[in-house]
């Protein structure tokens, strides 16, 4: 039987979602509170691979298992074995051709700035601290310039290992709601830290160190050493997963 989950968790303590065997993981601790409702070894594979203190409100998992469980026990269960910072929010039978990254049509992310003089301290590890003001409408502009299909090299990790730098974004906007600037970005796919670099390009124009044209000078180069500084982990949410129907599941609520 075919399991999809929807998992919510605070990247902060953990050293991304993929399994490593030197640091905790969200992938293996999530594993590891499965296999005990399981009561067999389960592994589970997730819509997209957060790094190293990214946030999720809705990470979307599957599972192949053979234990015979209700929705409602896969959740408490799991979230009995798990720390406070991963919570198991729905479970959903599906098909055997469900598969929770390569049906996925769209992801969505949020980066969340706070835009003050004076640093946080109750939301840390929560968002990004910029102190230098940040003009917001300079930056929509430059986000302008990314929206379509593209080739996002120069907004990638060097490291990134994906085969085609070509990704669409169908949405990117920028808005402030009090001291708190907030980065809304949707693609079909993403790189490794592009959201990340866009989002340090985006703060780089806003605080005035760059014109909003830098962001497609940024693009059209196809070269990241020319896109400044990648943006902190803190900040940035996955919020969120489309897949085609029949595959609807339960929307979380957003920040």
């Amino acid at each position: 039987m075919r399991i999809a989950l929807g998992v919510e968790y605070a990247g902060t303590h953990f050293c991304g979602w993929q399994f490593q065997p030197h640091a905790p993981s969200i992938q293996g601790c999530v594993e590891a509170a499965l296999s005990k409702v399981a009561h067999h070894p389960v592994t589970v594979i997730c819509a997209g691979r957060t790094d190293t203190g990214v946030h999720a409100l809705a990470q979307v998992i599957h599972m192949d298992v053979t234990a015979q469980r209700s929705p409602r026990s896969w959740v408490l269960g799991a979230n009995a074995n798990l720390s406070k910072d991963i919570s198991i929010l729905w479970a959903q039978p599906v098909d055997e051709g469900f598969h929770a990254r390569f049906s996925a049509s769209a992801r969505h992310y949020r980066y969340i700035i706070l835009n003050r003089p004076t640093r946080p301290a109750l939301l840390a590890k929560q968002v990004t601290w910029e102190h230098r003001p940040l003009n917001v409408e300079k930056m929509q502009v430059a986000a302008n310039y990314l929206i379509g299909t593209h080739d996002f090299s120069s907004y990638r990790a060097l490291a990134c290992q994906a085969k085609n730098p070509i990704r669409t974004l169908s949405s990117l906007t920028v808005s402030r709601v009090d001291e708190q600037v907030i980065i809304e970005i949707s693609a079909n796919a993403f790189l490794h830290h592009m959201v990340r670099n866009i989002a340090g390009v985006l703060m780089t124009i806003g605080c005035g160190e760059q014109l909003p044209l830098w962001a497609k000078t940024v693009l059209e180069s196809r070269n990241r050493t020319q896109g400044g500084v990648t943006a902190p982990a803190s900040g940035l949410y996955l919020c969120g997963v489309d897949y085609p129907s029949p595959y609807i599941f339960p929307k979380q609520s957003i920040l």
